[in-house]
């Protein structure tokens, strides 16, 4: 059996899933979402970007899992991507939705202008804190959907945005699905761009925003499924 296991992006934690998992154990897959340290349920756990590394990493050691298909969404492909590497042979494939990619050495702040960021971090106590409403305009998401992400979602933890990822091997060595949501733009990172010359990535676009997990479910757990058929 294909094990998944889910990631949510900055400010969300296992529940932005509840739609998608679903669909993904009607298909025969098994599915844990996680909820990363310092974020919904734990955000009282201190955390740094190697803690949310060893977050996964844990949860597929702890389960035993094998055949594993690591989704990372958003910010969350930094720590997946870390991840992925370090379960060896228990990977199956990783999936990036939407999401920024590691780079050794690099965090996550440094991979693209982040100048806003960083001083909502410095006004805001070290956390950078949930949206307005107005960020999902154009996003194909609902009144209610957007809403629910924000009275659910979390302040984020600063520490794991300005820590740099560690990697031992170039980013493209693992086999890959990037899901790039078109609402949000087309430009791919110039990281993800090169990773996918390397011919073990394969590039989905999705027509819709940058929370396809709330936007379009069905199309995401399809997309999720054919995935995890490939090697």
């Amino acid at each position: 059996m294909t094990h998944f296991v889910l990631v949510a992006g900055a400010w969300l934690g296992a529940w932005a899933w509840d739609e998608v998992a679903p669909g993904l154990r009607a298909a025969g897959r098994d599915v844990h979402a996680l909820t990363l340290s310092g974020l919904a349920e734990k955000k009282d756990v201190p955390a740094g970007q190697e803690t949310h590394v060893r977050d996964i990493v844990r949860e597929v050691e702890r389960l035993d899992l094998r055949d594993v298909v690591l989704v990372g969404h958003s910010y969350s492909g930094v720590p997946v991507g870390q991840a992925a590497e370090r379960i060896g042979d228990r990977l199956r494939r990783v999936v990036y939705v939407d999401s920024n990619v590691p780079a050794d050495g690099v965090s996550f702040l440094d991979g693209f202008d982040s100048d806003h960021i960083r001083r909502s971090l410095t006004e805001h106590g070290g956390v950078w804190p949930t949206l307005p409403a107005a960020a999902y305009a154009g996003q194909g998401l609902t009144d209610e959907q957007i809403d629910r992400i924000r009275a659910d979602g979390t302040p984020h933890p600063g520490a794991t945005l300005d820590e740099p990822a560690a990697l031992k091997r170039p980013l493209g060595d693992l086999p890959a699905t990037y899901i790039k949501c078109v609402l949000n733009g087309t430009t791919l990172l110039p990281a993800v761009a090169e990773a996918l010359e390397g011919g073990r990535w394969e590039l989905v676009e999705l027509n819709t925003g940058h929370w396809p997990m709330f936007s379009t479910p069905t199309d995401l757990v399809r997309i999720l499924n054919e995935a995890a058929t490939r090697r």
